[in-house]
């Protein structure tokens, strides 16, 4: 359809030719331009196709106004519009249908393709959708692509999300396979080590039980001694019992007989301690008496001698004598006193000399009896001593044998006579017994010699697991600290360049409208560094609008205007620009050529075009020519070098 209505899409429909006159007038005195009306009052339809067996054609659709669908008042318009015109399925049929009629027919086909009355023909890709319908139709077209497009994103959605679990199980089953190998060199150390332990055990099997064999036969011979012996060793043992008792109480009397004479000698000695006092006594006596008598005698003499005086002395009275003779008869009696008291002292030391004899007689008997009992005792503790070390040696046996049943089958004593079995008598089948219960213990399981190396590796990685995971913590804040830093600095950096660029571009834009202005705006309420960028564009002579509400010329040369304002704050060294002029006036194209070539004092321009103002501000012109098929010439004109000549 927009093939067949060409340049009358862009027409405007008005009610009556009074509204197209006031439209016509309004364009005029504004000097907006020119345009087409079409008004309904007048656009009753045309001339109809007068080939109409035309229609009935291999490859005809029919006629184009009748496969559109406008409300009833547009009909006669689009009769007029597309009345005479056909549709066909391809060119083919548009080209063979033409040369039938000799080329009287207007032909359009569904791919876009145009034959007009006269033979001349349009077609090929269109290079812009300024078209009305072609805008709509691309706009459903967009519609659907962009529902097949979110189909399409849902589904790698989806698949991306079960790839990411079968990436997570994969991940896990890796886990879990490296430690089913972890856990498997594990084992294969484990048995290893066990298969070696389990030689050794054999190894040491073999010589326990060649050990217990010997020990075996050692036992069997000390067993048969014991019981030969056992009987001998119980009467002996139940004699020196019996001794040890009769020993015991004989040691028992005897200490009591000890004591008895203990007790005895005490009191001799307390007697023997009162006769050695009493004889001390009567020698002190005995003493006082020889004391006496010397003095006696001492006296007479002196007496004597006085009575000699006496006799010498006549002069004394007889009074004085018969004194003298008084004390002198005093003296005799006590001397014949002190005798009699001297004989009998005589008489009782030797009475109590005798008796001390017959004590010490006694007591040296009771020392020998001392000394035999002291003999026969020391006798008895020989015996005792004796008959405790076959005790301790007894003990000591009990003892071994004792800690061989709890190093061997961790149980005491007691345990054992709790678990003791009278039937089992017989010592082989005891001994296989064993074996066979050491050996099921065996078969249990050994205890994994490896755990202290398996925690060693599992802490060494725990360890390193956690110095990494503290490394990347600290990265984590390091870089959030620097995308802080740098998001600061690019907001400030591109708030101060976005300023720099807007003043360039209004001035940029001035030069290149000739008047007017340009502005960038951020939009609003969005973050600076993420927000877009509103082109404010304002040519001379027209109010303030959008860039989008532009015409194509005007789009162009703004957006020649912002490339050009960049390219003033930050020269570049080299730049190729590809037809951007394309779509400017000639007189747009002399100025866009003037500003290009002051920007050439620090940039170097390859220019592609088509329009001859840009070649002529060019310094050097390259072209290209194929004057023969497949083969492309250069040719190059040096504009510098003329203008120097």
């Amino acid at each position: 359809m927009e093939t067949a209505l060409g340049g009358s899409i862009q027409n405007i429909v008005t009610d009556d030719e009074e509204t197209a006159k006031r439209m016509i007038a309004y364009l005029k005195q504004n000097k907006y331009g020119r345009a087409t009306f079409l008004p309904l009052t007048s656009m009753q339809g045309g001339a109809e196709l007068w080939q109409m067996d035309a229609l009935k054609e291999t490859g005809v659709i029919g006629l184009a106004h009748t496969l559109v669908h406008v409300e009833e008042r547009f009909l006669g318009l689009a009769k007029q519009l597309l009345g005479r015109t056909i549709v066909v399925e391809n060119i083919d049929c548009g080209i063979r249908i033409a040369r039938k009629y000799k080329q009287s027919l207007r032909l359009v086909t569904l791919e876009g393709e145009l034959i007009n009355p006269g033979g001349s023909m349009t077609g090929g890709a269109f290079k812009n959708s300024s078209n009305l319908l072609s805008r709509r139709r691309e706009i459903e077209e967009f519609e659907k692509t962009v529902k097949l497009l979110k189909r399409d994103m849902e589904e790698m959605e989806h698949s991306i999300s079960a790839i990411k679990a079968q990436r997570a199980e994969c991940y896990a089953g890796i886990d879990e396979i490296q430690q089913k190998i972890t856990e498997a060199s594990v084992r294969q150390n484990t048995a290893r080590m066990n298969v070696e332990q389990v030689q050794r055990q054999q190894t040491e099997s073999r010589q326990r039980c060649e050990s217990y064999a010997k020990e075996q036969e050692e036992l069997e011979i000390t067993l048969r001694e014991i019981r030969e012996n056992g009987e001998s060793i119980q009467v002996e043992l139940e004699a020196s019992k019996e001794l040890e008792a009769a020993l015991n109480q004989k040691i028992e009397e005897l200490q009591k007989q000890l004591e008895i004479h203990r007790e005895a000698e005490a009191a001799q000695l307390k007697q023997s301690e009162e006769v050695h006092l009493s004889l001390a006594g009567l020698q002190q006596q005995d003493l006082f008496i020889k004391e006496n008598i010397a003095r006696i005698d001492q006296e007479m003499l002196r007496l004597k001698k006085e009575a000699g005086e006496l006799d010498q002395n006549k002069g004394n009275t007889a009074e004085e004598i018969s004194q003298r003779e008084e004390k002198i008869q005093d003296l005799k009696k006590t001397i014949e006193e002190s005798t009699e008291i001297f004989s009998e002292i005589e008489t009782e030391i030797t009475g109590q000399t005798e008796n001390r004899e017959a004590l010490n007689q006694k007591h040296k008997a009771f020392l020998e009896q001392r000394e035999a009992l002291s003999g026969h005792m020391a006798e008895l503790d020989k015996e005792l001593f004796r008959l405790e070390s076959q005790k301790e040696d007894c003990e000591e046996a009990s003892e071994k044998q004792m800690n061989y049943m709890w190093e061997e089958y961790e149980i005491t004593y007691n345990g054992a006579l709790k678990l003791r079995d009278e039937t089992l008598t017989d010592r082989a089948f005891m001994k296989k017994q064993i074996l066979f219960l050491k050996g099921e213990i065996r078969k249990l399981g050994n205890v994994n010699v490896n755990a202290i190396e398996d925690y060693k590796q599992v802490a060494e990685r725990y360890e390193f697991l956690k110095e990494q995971h503290e490394d990347l913590v600290e990265a984590k804040e390091t870089l959030i600290q620097i995308v802080a830093e740098l998001d600061a600095a690019m907001r400030a950096q591109f708030e101060e360049q976005f300023a720099r660029i807007s003043k360039e571009f209004d001035a940029v834009f001035k030069q290149l409208f000739g008047g007017g202005k340009g502005t960038l705006e951020l939009m609003e309420d969005e973050d600076i560094l993420e927000a877009g960028i509103r082109i404010i564009a304002q040519p001379p002579g027209k109010k303030l609008q959008n860039m989008m509400q532009l015409s194509g010329g005007e789009k162009a040369l703004t957006a020649i205007s912002l490339l050009f304002a960049i390219q003033n704050l930050k020269p570049s060294p080299f730049c190729l620009l590809d037809e951007i002029e394309a779509a400017l006036d000639d007189s747009n194209v002399d100025r866009f050529a003037q500003y290009l070539h002051k920007l050439t004092k620090h940039t170097q321009f390859i220019v592609i075009t088509h329009r001859r103002g840009t070649m002529t501000a060019a310094d050097r012109l390259y072209g290209i020519t194929m004057q023969e098929k497949g083969i492309s010439t250069l040719v190059s004109v040096d504009l510098l070098e003329e203008d120097l000549t």
